[in-house]
C-alpha cells in the first residue's frame, strides 16, 4: 500500500510518500513544493495542483491523505489553506485516487498517541517510525509523512474493528 500525506499551504505545500509492505512503514519520497509570495495566489496554486499531479503521475499512491486547514483564530489562514487543500483534492481525485482527510489534532493523535504533542514530538515519532537516521527537511515534508502515516494507522485501526464486527 502506497500512500500519499499532503501538507496544504499556499506558499509552501509538502508532501511525504510511505510504503506498507507487510506491516513495515517505509519512505519513498518526500520534499515541498514552494513558490515565493510574490507569485499571484492563483498561479501558485495552479503550478502546485501541475506538480502533484506529476507526483501521483511519479510514484502511483493507491490513497491520499490531506490535512484539514486548522481554524482557531486566524479564519484568513485558514480559507487560504482550505483552497490549498481543494488543488491537492482535486489532483486526487482527477486520478480517481480514494482521499481521506485529517485534522491537525488527529494526525497528533495517530503519530505520536497525544493528540496536543508539540511540531518537534511529530518530527521525532515521523523518524522513528520510519526508520529514519535524520529529521525529515524541511518541516512541511515531515508534517506530510506523518499525514500519511497517520492515514496508515487509521486503516490499521479500522481493519481491526472490522475483524471485531
Amino acid at each position: 500500500m502506497r500512500i500519499l500525506g499532503i501538507d496544504p499551504g499556499t506558499l509552501h505545500m509538502g508532501y511525504g510518500l510511505i510504503d506498507d509492505v507487510n506491516g513495515v512503514i517505509s519512505m519513498v519520497e518526500c520534499g515541498v513544493l514552494s513558490l515565493p509570495k510574490t507569485v499571484p495566489l492563483e498561479k501558485r496554486l495552479h503550478r502546485f495542483y501541475v506538480e502533484l499531479l506529476d507526483i501521483i503521475g511519479s510514484f502511483h499512491p493507491e490513497e491520499v491523505a490531506v490535512e484539514e486547514p486548522f481554524v482557531a483564530l486566524n479564519v484568513r489562514s485558514a480559507l487560504a489553506i482550505g483552497r490549498a487543500q481543494a488543488i491537492a483534492i482535486l489532483a486526487a481525485a482527477g486520478n480517481n485516487l480514494p482521499i481521506f482527510r485529517y485534522s491537525p489534532t488527529q494526525v497528533k493523535q495517530q503519530v505520536t498517541n497525544y493528540g496536543r504533542s508539540s511540531k518537534a514530538q511529530v518530527e521525532t515519532m515521523v523518524k522513528l517510525q520510519l526508520g529514519l537516521s535524520v529529521l525529515p527537511q524541511p518541516s512541511d515534508a515531515a508534517d506530510a509523512l506523518a499525514i500519511a502515516i497517520c492515514h496508515l494507522q487509521q486503516r490499521r485501526l479500522n481493519s481491526l474493528i472490522s475483524k471485531i464486527r
